[in-house]
């Protein structure tokens, strides 16, 4: 059973990495095939019979497969035509989730009901955000949205689209398992406003407790800091915690335990079954009608459905709860001895109600954890004491989700053991539990010491977390590598008896040793990062490498240095920088130098921004940019065009006009980097360098913006292609038409970070390359 499951999953997972779904003709002929298969008779002799169970095994994994096209067709049907993309579209509806809030607004999904505005077509369910300007609503004041309020709104929408990058978070995929069709914001218009302020359906009713259990929670704790944990641990809501812990957390490789964890439901569940077992038994009467087990498995089963709704349902507590459901199922049916078929039913439960979860790491790490703690238990001789058990269970989990952690993340706690063996009963039977009850009872001190306990905890996670050697971080691992060391993690953990089992640690070789290529000498590989409306690029020689740009920042805790440059550097096995150049001070452009100055050493920071500023404060070594400087790396030089240093004199020039400029040469080709710059500057570029602006690649100045790219400029430079670097959809309208009109006129190639994702450039012995991410990762659910 188990392996017929696996390969049903196999399917649903080779399902998600084709560009193309099938049609549904192939699904409806399959359906056919198997009606056939099982109504035939069942095959006799042992060679009919290989040949039938092999027939079995490839329908398995055809079913997956097309199981998951039928629920990505239908998902996918509901969808929002281009042409309504950005135009005023009046509709209502119900607030569908907990809002989220943040210095810009309130985010929040919502459920339409109703399409006001003729001929409109609106997915049935959105995501909106409230900006803080459009509070104002019918001149009624601020009115803080709620779950299952019913209202009517003015909203602007567009289709998913999120930043794609090599190794980079995919959101579309995120909006898609969902069932988030299209995302947008809050118009201010006279006639947005609240219609009903209940609507009374369940979903809607757990999500206003879980509002009022935030709320409760932020009451009781307003100083403490791990008050935000506190929440994430009992409603599932982890915005309150902060960026800073969010670090320490990965870093230990606690991260797990601070959001509802199927640890905590499981130890939730457990208490739940424990009493009843134990109350059932004093019972005759009762045990005469239903064996005190089996009464037990219903009531921890009930109680982990009740907590992982508290905690919103979200798909880590959905996966624990099937587990759970498969146990309880188990027990009733008698099948507790075959914990390999519960594991089956399980994983069976999860991918049918959700077949893109197997694109989330959480599937294959919890899943993953469950099948080593049995490979290491079930079936060995001897019964150990708790605390070698212990420490075997988590020397295992530690060696076996190794390669899946450098897979996936490019790193892995080394710390791990120490901070779980801490951290896990700690918030599982100590914080988790007073934080449930302090909720559920009118006292605050239960809440108190939940937090306190909390903050002890996070106290000595930190200490740990800042150790020189917390974390491994590598090079993102070539796929091959990654099953060899499963393999030689199964070997490490086979029974003692087993003689070799150190050959195992062998398997680990290629995972931690074939890295990244590199350029040779002389070439210049560039990458122009998809950062939204902003801009970064990666260039990388033979033996160095230069970050220009850090991206924007998307709020107070989130950047594209942290969510985009860092990842990208980590993944391509760049754990160093020799140079950091931010061109100027837009946060477009330096909004995530802080997380990269943080997460990387850098040698050191060339800027035009002002001595003060936040952003490079980490630098170790700062120096100004300016028109003179050049070095040279590994055969490819460097030269900084521009500002000239006389211009540091004149306050009162904007910071544009202070860009940055790079162009880097190659025996292979160069490249211009000009950041923000405008005609005044392009035009002094002209007048100070009359031969020397020719590149073969230009990054188009401030994004494609009607104040840039003047026709001398552009003539003295002479791209073959040229890269903007821009945001789907974004405000200003970049790039103009006319001066995509200008750019054609060159004949130059152009590609857009918002249509191509990240941009590759290789100049080598091959010549110029060029190509978008996109195109590399082209998936069924991406926007064409």
């Amino acid at each position: 059973m188990l392996l017929n499951v696996a390969l049903f999953v196999l399917g649903m997972a080779w399902l998600q990495q084709r560009a193309e779904l099938p049609g549904l003709l192939w699904i409806y002929a399959f359906a056919a095939v198997l009606v056939v298969r099982w109504v035939r008779p069942a095959p006799v002799g042992p060679h009919r019979l290989l040949l039938a169970r092999t027939v079995d095994a490839l329908l398995c994994f055809a079913a997956g497969f097309l199981w998951a096209a039928l629920v990505a067709h239908i998902k996918l049907a509901d969808r929002l035509p281009p042409e309504w993309e950005g135009r005023d579209i009046e509709l209502s509806g119900v607030i569908a989730s907990l809002p989220q809030v943040n210095e810009h607004g309130t985010r929040f999904e919502f459920d339409v009901e109703r399409v006001i505005t003729p001929l409109a077509q609106v997915p049935r369910h959105i995501t909106l955000t409230r900006y803080l300007e459009a509070e104002v609503f019918g001149g009624a004041g601020p009115v803080p949205p709620s779950p299952g309020e019913r209202w009517q709104l003015s909203v602007r929408l567009r289709r998913p689209h999120g930043l794609a990058n090599p190794d980079g978070f995919d959101f579309e995929a995120w909006l898609l398992e969902r069932g988030i069709r299209a995302t947008g914001y809050v118009r201010p218009d006279q006639g947005n406003r609240r219609l009903h302020s209940m609507v009374w359906r369940p979903s809607y009713a757990l999500e206003r407790l879980r509002e009022w259990v935030r709320g409760r929670i932020a009451s009781a704790l307003p100083e403490q800091s791990s008050a935000g944990v506190l929440a994430a641990l009992a409603i599932g809501d982890q915005q309150a915690i902060s960026r800073d812990q969010w670090t320490v957390f990965t870093r230990t490789g606690v991260n797990h335990l601070m959001s509802i964890s199927g640890l905590h439901i499981t130890m939730v569940s457990s208490l739940g079954f424990a009493l009843v077992l134990w109350s059932w038994r004093r019972n005759p009467r009762l045990v005469a009608r239903l064996p005190a087990v089996k009464a037990a498995a219903v009531a921890g089963l009930l109680v982990a459905v009740g907590y992982a709704l508290l905690a919103g349902f979200a798909v880590p507590a959905q996966r624990t709860v099937f587990m759970l459901g498969a146990v309880a199922l188990a027990l009733l049916v008698g099948l507790e001895a075959q914990p390999l078929s519960v594991l089956a039913l399980a994983l069976l439960a999860a991918v049918t109600a959700d077949p893109m979860c197997v694109l989330a790491p959480g599937f294959w790490l919890s899943f993953g954890a469950v099948a080593v703690i049995m490979y290491v238990t079930l079936g060995r001789i001897g019964q150990p004491s708790w605390l070698v058990s212990w420490g075997r269970v988590q020397w295992a989990v530690t060696v076996g989700l190794t390669p899946v952690l450098l897979a996936l993340f490019q790193q892995v706690s080394l710390v791990s053991p120490l901070a779980n063996a801490l951290a896990i009963p700690v918030v599982s039977l100590g914080v988790v539990p007073l934080t449930l009850l302090g909720v559920a009872l009118p006292v605050d001190w239960l809440l108190w010491l939940a937090g306190s306990l909390m903050s002890l905890c996070i106290a000595a996670l930190e200490w740990m977390s800042a150790l020189p050697a917390a974390v491994w971080q590598q090079h993102a691992p070539p796929w091959w590598s990654v099953p060899l060391a499963l393999l030689g993690a199964a070997w490490v953990l086979a029974p003692s008896g087993l003689p070799g089992r150190w050959f195992g640690v062998l398997g680990f070789v290629p995972l931690l040793v074939v890295a990244s290529p590199v350029p040779a000498p002389g070439e210049l590989w560039v990458d122009v990062l998809d950062v939204g409306q902003g801009l970064s690029a990666v260039l990388r020689t033979h033996r160095h490498a230069l970050v220009y740009d850090a991206g924007p920042a998307f709020s107070g805790d989130t950047d594209a240095g942290s969510r985009v440059v860092v990842p990208f550097l980590r993944a391509q096995g760049v754990n160093h920088l020799d140079g950091l150049l931010i061109t100027h001070d837009d946060t477009d452009h330096s909004g995530g130098a802080a997380s990269v100055l943080a997460a990387v050493p850098v040698d050191w920071v060339a800027t035009s921004l002002p001595p003060d500023a936040a952003a490079v404060e980490l630098a170790r070594r700062r120096m100004r940019c300016f028109a003179g400087q050049s070095w040279e790396w590994d055969a490819v030089r460097f030269t900084v065009l521009h500002p000239t240093w006389e211009s540091y004199n004149f306050a009162e020039l904007k910071d544009n006009a202070r860009s940055c400029v790079l162009k880097v040469d190659s025996a292979f080709g160069s490249v211009m980097l000009p950041a923000d710059i405008e005609r005044g500057s392009e035009a002094e570029l002209v007048r100070r360098h009359p031969a020397g602006l020719h590149a073969d690649v230009l990054v188009a100045p401030h994004h494609g913006s009607g104040t840039s790219s003047s026709a001398a400029f552009l003539a003295q430079v002479a791209p073959r292609i040229v890269v903007i670097p821009v945001g789907y959809r974004n405000r200003f309208g970049h790039p103009k038409p006319e001066v995509m009109a200008r750019y054609q006129a060159l004949g130059a190639r152009v590609l857009r970070s918002d249509a191509d994702g990240a941009i590759v450039l290789r100049f080598d012995a091959g010549g110029l390359s060029a190509s978008g991410y996109r195109a590399q990762y082209r998936r069924y659910w991406q926007g064409r």
